[in-house]
């Protein structure tokens, strides 16, 4: 039902993004795109096994949406981190009907030549304390992992730390099966481990 799409890192300033997940993971990003509806853009980094890692901010030159931007970014403040992970579904319709309230409507996304579905929380705020993953559907759209450059890194784990943790597990339970994955009682972050050319990294 749900598979790992990709992670992305929220920042004030996408510069400042690009450069966490450089020095996090020693190479260079790629262009991304601007999101016209939500006022966003963003840089890519290509990783094994058909995901990919962004990075996200608001785009100074782009109008107001007239609406919450997803991932929090209107509230978000202080350096980049990694925010947010996202679980993507051949069937949204039936992946936001067994997901918690508050995942809102799906809408449809350009960028560029894609486009997909998602849904990333009503008013910006994912549900369970913001740490259910947003879920989108990228329908006939290549995956924009294929238009990346192999990197050779790859993910080894990503921790979810959640203040609900319990009932995170309990969602995703018949909807994510993924050994990469682990659910942790506590503030809510996420950690991302991964195995690449140089050696062990990871990114906060």
């Amino acid at each position: 039902m749900l598979k790992l799409d990709h992670l992305a890192v929220a920042a004030t300033d996408l510069e400042e993004g690009r450069a966490h997940i450089e020095a996090a993971l020693g190479v260079a990003t790629q262009p991304g795109g601007k999101h016209a509806n939500f006022g966003t853009h963003n840089v890519l980094l290509g990783l094994e096994d058909g995901i990919y890692l962004e990075a996200i901010a608001i785009d100074p030159d782009a109008p107001d949406p007239g609406r919450r931007r997803w991932f929090d970014l209107d509230d978000f403040t202080g350096p980049p981190r990694l925010a947010n992970w996202i679980c993507q579904t051949g069937d949204i319709d039936e992946a936001l009907a067994l997901s918690p309230a508050g995942m809102g409507p799906a809408t449809d996304q350009r960028r560029d030549d894609l486009h997909w579905q998602m849904a990333a929380g009503e008013n910006g705020h994912l549900p369970l304390e913001g740490t259910y993953p947003a879920v989108i559907a990228w329908g006939n759209t290549p995956h924009p992992s294929t238009r990346l450059a192999s990197t050779g890194i790859r993910l080894e784990r990503l921790i979810v730390t959640s203040p609900v943790a319990a009932a995170l597990r309990s969602t995703l339970r018949h909807l994510l099966a993924d050994a990469r994955i682990v659910i942790e009682q506590g503030d809510k972050s996420l950690r991302a481990e991964f195995s690449t050319p140089s050696g062990r990294r990871v990114l906060e």
